[in-house]
């Protein structure tokens, strides 16, 4: 059983994950993605950082969300440590849950192409590929999506 709670972005288990996933990143793509976040933006209005754990309430995994706009939440350090099925979906489903009722009415997020695990578990999850923005514009190797989450 896997459950999604908040969490401090600067508690041990949290920068624990969050550097598995740069050294993830740096294997996979050459960049640990650091430069891109930082956990003191995660102090702003609008932001949740959240960690999922085990049924042993070990962590397996982390997410979190920002704003980009007053609409549009950015997907950040999203990490499954893929020790059990269905960490990503769980936290994916409480971050998009979050942000649709903080009146996000869409989810922004980048990873790279090469990252062929991540750009299919966000195709399966409802995300279309948009054009770059931010900080990715004209960067070949970044891949940006975007998911619509308006309440229906």
């Amino acid at each position: 059983m896997i459950t999604v709670e908040v969490a401090d972005p600067r508690s041990t288990e949290s920068l624990f994950l969050i550097e598995r996933l740069s050294l993830e990143l740096t294997t996979i793509t050459g960049d640990s993605g650091k430069s891109h976040f930082n956990v003191d933006s995660m102090d702003a209005s609008g932001c949740l950082w959240v960690l999922a754990r085990d049924e042993y309430r070990r962590p397996v995994g982390c997410g979190a969300i920002r704003p980009l706009t007053p609409n549009i939440g950015e997907l950040k350090r999203m990490f499954s440590d893929r020790s059990i099925p269905g960490i990503g979906s769980a936290l994916l489903n409480y971050l998009e849950t979050w942000a649709k009722n903080k009146g996000y009415s869409e989810i922004w997020l980048e990873t790279r192409h090469i990252n062929f695990r991540a750009v299919r578990f966000y195709k399966n999850n409802g995300f279309k590929r948009i054009d770059n923005y931010g900080p990715y514009v004209g960067r070949e190797e970044a891949a940006c999506f975007a998911k619509s989450i308006k309440f229906t």
